[in-house]
C-alpha cells in the first residue's frame, strides 16, 4: 500500500516526506553515528524535561534509561519516563490518513487526497463564510519549532485570526499572572532551588504524584526544610508536610491575603526590597487591612494558630520559596491568587536569591514552548499581535508581507468553542490534544465539535475521542520519531531527537505542515524553514532582545553538549557551573538584580475581593468535587499511558471517587461500592474509596477518566480565561 501511495497516488513532496530512510532527509543529529550506540534526550510527558539516555540497536531506539548527568533530573526517572518508548508500538497509531465516507465510516486515502480534501473544504468555509471562520486547537506536546510552523502557516498563510492551544488548560493563569506582575511571561527559578530553601510552600500543587522528579528534588534538600501544603485534600504530598493547611476549596486567596497583613502587622516585611523594586505596595497594605485573623479563620476552616504559625514559618525562613500548580490556575479566581502568591514572594524580598522565588510550575513537556512560539497567545518570541514594531520584526525575520500577520489577538478556546455553538467558526482544526475528552463540561463540549461542517483531527493516535469525531484524520509522528526542542518549567530548552522511524506513513507534524503550506499555495512563505533546526535559527531571531533572548544557542548540537539551556541566553553569553561567578550559569534564576520587565523595572502588587464559589452546594448537589492527578502513572486523557501495559497495571482502571467515611455512612455507602456522582451538567459511575484523605462534604475524582469532565462547570478566570476544573457542586449515591 505505501509503495503504491508513493509512486501512484503522490506528488513529488509527499514522495520526499515519506521516502526512506528518514522524513525529507532528516534522520538523527549527528551524535547519533553507530547503528549500536547511546543518545541523550529529554522525556515528552510532563514539564519536569527529565533526560533520558536512549539504547539504539541497528540505529533505533530500543531501551531507555535516565540521564545521571542531565541537570533536571539527575539520573531519575518517573515510571511515565522509564515506559516513553513502549507507547510507541500501539495497535491504534494512525498510519494512513483516514476520510470519514458519506456512511460515516472511515476510509484510508492518500496523502494528496486528504491534503485535497483540507485545503478545498477549509478554503470553502472561508469563502463563503469568511476568512476566520476556520481555527485550530493546538498543544503543549509539540516541539517548539512544529508549534511555530503551525502557527505561522495558520496566521500568516491561511488567513486563519483565531486558534489556541490546551495550554489555555493548564497554564494560561500563570501566563498572565507573571505579565501582570513582572512585565513578562517569566518564571524566575531554577530546579535546584528545591534544595536551597530551608521553607517550601506549595499551594494547590501535588508534585509528589504530578512531577515526581521535583519532588525527588525536594527529598535530597539538605536543610529539613520547612514543607507548608496548602490543599482541601490531604495529597501524597500533603502527607509528607510539615504542615498541612486543608484549606475550604477556593480559599487559597483569602488565606494568602490574611498572611499578608499578618506580615505586615508585625513588620516581617523586606521593606528595602519593596521600596526599591516594586510598586503598589501601600495600596496592598490597605487593601489586606481587611482580612483580619478572625475572618481568614471563619472564611478558610483553618484556626487562627494554624494561620499565625504559618506567616511565623514564612518569617523565621532565609530562603523561602512559593509553587503553585493547576489547584492555583484552574480556578475562576486563578490569576488574582497567583498574584497573592506572587505578593508574598516580592513583600519578603523572596525572590532573585537561591531557593526562593514564586515559582509557577507547568504541566505538559512544551507548555512553555507554546507559551513563547505558537501564535495563540501572543505573536512569535513573546512579541504582540498589535503591536506594530514587533509585526515588522517577525515579518522582516520570515522576509514575508508583514500585511498577511494580524494585528488582533486570537479567540481563547472557550471562545472559539463559544463561536463554534454561534455559528461563527464552521471548520477545526485540532492537533494533538483530545477535546472532546479533556474540555470543561464534557456533553456541551461534544455537541459543540458535532455541530462542525469540517473537524480535522491531526494526532499519533486514531482511537482519540475527538479523532473518532473527526471528518479527516492525519497520522501523526510522536516523541522519539521526530526532532526538535522543548522548554520545561525552569526555562531550560531540551533537545528531542529522531531515534525511531514514525509507522506506516505517519509524518511528524513539521511535515504534515510543509504538505499543507504546499497544497494551499504559501509554501514560499516558509521557504527558509526547510527544516526543523532552520525554524531553531528563526526563533533565536525572534527572542532577541526580548527577556526569553536565546540568541546566543548556536545550534541544536551546543544544546547538546550542554545538556539543556535556560533562557535567557543572548549573544555572547557563556555557560559556567558557578552561579556567583556568572549570573548565566547551568542553573539559572531571574531577577538576581531585582530589576524586573515592565518600564519602570519594578514588579507590581496586585489584588482583588476574593469571589465565593461559583456553584454552591445545596441540598440536591451536597458535596464539592475535588479533581486533581490520579497517580504518577497517568497522563492527562491517557491517550498514552493507556498504551503501556506496566502502566496500566500501577493505576486503576476504572473511575474511583474518594469519600470520606462519615458522608459514606450517611449516604450508606460502603467501600469498592459502584455509585453514581452526579451534577446540573451530567453524571458518571465509579466505585467509592472511603479515606479520610477527603473532608466531610468533599469528593475527589482524577481528572485523567473520560467521565470526569461530563460533570465540570463551564466557569473561567476573567483575566487568563481558564477554565475552572477544581470545584462544583455534585450529589453522590449508591448504583
Amino acid at each position: 500500500m505505501i509503495n503504491e501511495i508513493l509512486h501512484a497516488k503522490t506528488g513529488p513532496l509527499t514522495r520526499e516526506l515519506l521516502r526512506e530512510p528518514g522524513e525529507f532527509g532528516l534522520g538523527q543529529l549527528p551524535v547519533v553515528t553507530k547503528p549500536d550506540a547511546t543518545t541523550n534526550m529529554v522525556c515528552g510527558y510532563c514539564s519536569t524535561g527529565c533526560g533520558l539516555t536512549i539504547h539504539l540497536k541497528d540505529g533505533e531506539a530500543v531501551n531507555l534509561s535516565p540521564t545521571t548527568e542531565y541537570p533536571v533530573n539527575l539520573g531519575m526517572a518517573c515510571p511515565k519516563g522509564w515506559e516513553a518508548l513502549s507507547v510507541l508500538d500501539a495497535s491504534d497509531r494512525g498510519v494512513t490518513p483516514l476520510l470519514k465516507n458519506e456512511r460515516g465510516q472511515f476510509e484510508p486515502v492518500s496523502w494528496n487526497h486528504a491534503m485535497e480534501e483540507f485545503t478545498g473544504r477549509f478554503k470553502s468555509i472561508q469563502k463563503e463564510h469568511g476568512d476566520h471562520s476556520v481555527a485550530f486547537i493546538s498543544t503543549g506536546q509539540m516541539v517548539s519549532e512544529e508549534m511555530a510552523y503551525l502557527g505561522a502557516l495558520t496566521k500568516f498563510g491561511m488567513g486563519m485570526l483565531h486558534g489556541d492551544g490546551n495550554t489555555r488548560q493548564c497554564m494560561a493563569t500563570a501566563v498572565v499572572a507573571y505579565k501582570q506582575a513582572f512585565g513578562f511571561d517569566a518564571p524566575p527559578y531554577t530546579y535546584a532551588d528545591f534544595e536551597e530553601s530551608d521553607v517550601i510552600v506549595l499551594v494547590g500543587s501535588n508534585i509528589c504524584i504530578a512531577h515526581p522528579i521535583m519532588w525527588e528534588r525536594v527529598m535530597r534538600n539538605p536543610y529539613s526544610p520547612e514543607i507548608v501544603v496548602i490543599d482541601p485534600r490531604m495529597t501524597e504530598t500533603a502527607m509528607n508536610a510539615t504542615q498541612h493547611l486543608a484549606a475550604f476549596p477556593k480559599s487559597d486567596q483569602t488565606l494568602l491575603y490574611g498572611i499578608a497583613k499578618t506580615l505586615i502587622e508585625r513588620n516581617w516585611i523586606d521593606e528595602d526590597f519593596v521600596r526599591d523594586h516594586t510598586s503598589g505596595f501601600d495600596e496592598f497594605r490597605n487593601f489586606v487591612a481587611e482580612f483580619p485573623l478572625e475572618r481568614v479563620s471563619t472564611e478558610t476552616g483553618l484556626s487562627i494558630e494554624q494561620i499565625e504559625r504559618f506567616a511565623e514559618t514564612i518569617h523565621k525562613g532565609q530562603r523561602v520559596s512559593f509553587w503553585w500548580t493547576m489547584g492555583v490556575n484552574q480556578s475562576y479566581q486563578g490569576v488574582r491568587t497567583a498574584q497573592a502568591i506572587i505578593n508574598l514572594a516580592l513583600m519578603t524580598g523572596n525572590i532573585g536569591r537561591p531557593g526562593t522565588g514564586a515559582n509557577s510550575i507547568t504541566g505538559q513537556c512544551n507548555a512553555m514552548g507554546s507559551r513563547l512560539f505558537s501564535n495563540t497567545t501572543n505573536l512569535l518570541g513573546g512579541h504582540d499581535f498589535p503591536n506594530p514594531a514587533h509585526r515588522s520584526k517577525v515579518a522582516n525575520i520570515m522576509e514575508i508581507d508583514e500585511a498577511t500577520i494580524p494585528t488582533e489577538n486570537s479567540w481563547a478556546y472557550h471562545e472559539i468553542m463559544e463561536g463554534i455553538l454561534k455559528g461563527k467558526i464552521k471548520g477545526l482544526w485540532v492537533i494533538c490534544t483530545n477535546t472532546a475528552h479533556s474540555w470543561i463540561n464534557q456533553n456541551v463540549a461534544r455537541e459543540i465539535l458535532d455541530r462542525l461542517d469540517f473537524l480535522v483531527v491531526q494526532d499519533m493516535y486514531h482511537s482519540t475521542e475527538t479523532a473518532k469525531m473527526a471528518n479527516l484524520t492525519l497520522p501523526a509522528a510522536g516523541w522519539g520519531e521526530k526532532e526538535g526542542t522543548f522548554i520545561n518549567s525552569e526555562r531550560r530548552f531540551g533537545l528531542v531527537k529522531k531515534v525511531r522511524k514514525a509507522p506506516g506513513e505517519a509524518l511528524s507534524d513539521f511535515n504534515i505542515f510543509r504538505l499543507i503550506a504546499h497544497h494551499w499555495g504559501c509554501s514560499e512563505m516558509f521557504k527558509k524553514w526547510t527544516s526543523p533546526e532552520a525554524v531553531f535559527q528563526s526563533l533565536k531571531e525572534f527572542t532577541r532582545d526580548m527577556p526569553c533572548d536565546i540568541s546566543g544557542i548556536e545550534s541544536y548540537q551546543h544544546l547538546d553538549s550542554e545538556g539543556g539551556i535556560q533562557w535567557p541566553f543572548p549573544e555572547g553569553a557563556i555557560i559556567t557551573s558557578e552561579q556567583e561567578t556568572n549570573p548565566l550559569g547551568k542553573e539559572r534564576r531571574l531577577f538576581v538584580d531585582g530589576k524586573f520587565y515592565h518600564a519602570d523595572e519594578r514588579a507590581k502588587f496586585l489584588f482583588e475581593e476574593p469571589k465565593p464559589l461559583t456553584e454552591k452546594t445545596s441540598n440536591q448537589f451536597p458535596f464539592i468535587l475535588l479533581t486533581g492527578r490520579g497517580t504518577a502513572s497517568q497522563w492527562h486523557t491517557q491517550t498514552r499511558t493507556s498504551k503501556s501495559p506496566v502502566l496500566k497495571k500501577l493505576y486503576p482502571q476504572s473511575p474511583f471517587v474518594e469519600i470520606n467515611p462519615a458522608d459514606a455512612q450517611r449516604c450508606s455507602i460502603t467501600a469498592n461500592q459502584k455509585v453514581i456522582i452526579s451534577s446540573q451538567r451530567g453524571k458518571m459511575i465509579a466505585t467509592a474509596f472511603l479515606t479520610h484523605n477527603v473532608q466531610p462534604g468533599q469528593v475527589f475524582i482524577p481528572m485523567h477518566y473520560e467521565a470526569t469532565n461530563q460533570l465540570t462547570d463551564a466557569v473561567f478566570d476573567p483575566y487568563s480565561k481558564q477554565p475552572s476544573y477544581k470545584a462544583c457542586a455534585v450529589a453522590i449515591k449508591r448504583l
